[in-house]
Parts: structure tokens; sequence; C-alpha cells
């Protein structure tokens, strides 16, 4: 009597649907990372720029930040710059598009704050 053993293991076709799966998700992350990167350099800036005493030196601030970091997405006319109580409070938002594959984009917005406090 012959006992059949089961196999175990993923089949082929298996094991390409979750390398296509991979590979789209290893997509977006390829394109959204450096924009994301970029917004955390987006928030340091602001967070060292708010510290400033009159708005004309909260930009300029900023612009120093951007041009260390290499800040593409938003400017200096950008942020909005508005006191509560005795803090600074610098806001921003934009949006970034990124083209996937034919009629696909990936639309990712942004918006942050400083931190309050000095």
């Amino acid at each position: 009597m012959a006992v059949k053993s089961r196999q175990r293991g993923i089949s082929f076709v298996t094991l390409i649907l979750i390398l296509a799966i991979l590979a789209a998700v290893g997509s977006i992350v390829f394109k959204a990372l450096p924009s994301a990167l970029e917004y955390q350099a987006i928030l340091k800036a602001v967070n060292r720029a708010k510290n400033e005493d009159t708005p004309a030196a909260v930009r300029a601030a900023f612009n120093r930040s951007a041009a260390i970091d290499d800040i593409k997405s938003i400017t200096d006319k950008d942020l909005t710059i508005a006191k509560e109580g005795e803090a600074t409070v610098v806001s921003f938002s934009y949006t970034k598009e990124f083209h996937m594959f034919g009629p696909a984009w990936l639309l990712m917005k942004y918006e942050g704050r400083s931190r309050p406090g000095r």
C-alpha cells in the first residue's frame, strides 16, 4: 500500500501573485517616500523659524532652512504666520501628485503647523 504524501508550500502561480502585489506596493512606497521625507524637513524648518520675532524674519529663517534641506514643495509665501497669545504659530498645506501608470495618479495632501512653545 502506497501512502500518499501531502506536498507543502506555495504554488508557482501564488508566488507570482505575491511578487506582483509586493512590486505594486513597493512602487507606491518608492514614489511617496521622498515626499514624506521632505514633509519632515518642512516641519523641522517651520519649527526652527517660528522662534523669530517678525513674520519677515520667520520667512527668511524658513528660506535658509529650505536652501539647506533642499525643500522644493513650498516656499516662504506658502506659510501662514499667526500669533496665538505670545507664541508664533506657522502653518502650511500643499499637495503632491505622482504619476503611477496609464491614467492612474497618486495624490498626497500634506498639512502641518509648528509645535507650541519655544
